[in-house]
């Protein structure tokens, strides 16, 4: 195995990237990274500011001063916080803040593993064009709003009906179509359509595939 192994993963809300994600790093031991969390971060903190997340010199400022400490906190899960999120991300000027922080990760992956799992929507593109493996994970939008909205129940967050499926259907509009970094699959992708099927089945096809990389 070549030293610092990376995977990326890509796909849009609710695919499942992140469980599968998280699975594949413990897994092999590797370091893992979801890039949503830092654009959850520099939402959360205009949030917090009462701030707009649109504000674009807000926004820059926000992700100049992240702190990795603070991506464990709650409240970068709610759904006030992932709408913030999908705005910032769509600012040209945050993503290149935040792409070198994500690119040293992969680079150098803390805790001495031996390779990395970064998780988002231009990691396989944008911010690890050579990675050694990548996956773009999909699925049906209906599916990913009834994962989402099981996701929320467990947690006790109130659903309005539909609200969810529509919200995914946004986001979806906003991460295909923004000028820069738009989610689209890298052509030397390995496409895995998880629609009807659990995090086992996906995991296990993941896997297959790593290995047919030499991992």
């Amino acid at each position: 195995m070549p030293p610092f192994f990376v995977i990326a993963i890509d796909g849009p809300t609710a695919s499942g990237k992140g469980t599968l994600a998280r699975r594949l790093a413990r897994h092999l031991g590797f370091a893992h990274l979801d890039s949503g969390l830092l654009y959850r971060a520099v939402g959360l903190a205009l949030l917090k500011r009462g701030q707009e997340p649109a504000d674009k010199m807000a926004a820059v400022a926000a992700a100049q001063a992240l702190d990795p400490s603070g991506l464990s906190d709650p409240a970068l899960r709610s759904e006030e916080t992932g709408k913030a999120a999908s705005v910032v991300a769509a600012l040209p000027e945050v993503r290149a803040a935040l792409l070198d922080f994500q690119r040293r990760f992969a680079a150098t992956p803390p805790g001495g593993a031996p390779g990395a799992v970064l998780d988002g929507r231009d990691i396989g593109t944008v911010v690890c064009p050579d990675a050694n493996a990548k996956i773009f994970l999909d699925a049906g939008v209906e599916e990913r709003a009834a994962r989402r909205e099981k996701e929320l129940r467990e947690r006790g967050a109130p659903i309005i009906e539909g609200a969810v499926l529509r919200d995914l259907q946004e986001r979806d509009a906003r991460d295909r179509n923004r000028a820069v970094a738009p989610l689209v699959r890298a052509g030397d992708a390995y496409v895995l359509d998880t629609t009807g099927m659990d995090a086992e089945q996906a995991f296990s096809k993941a896997l297959a595939y790593l290995r047919s990389r030499g991992l």
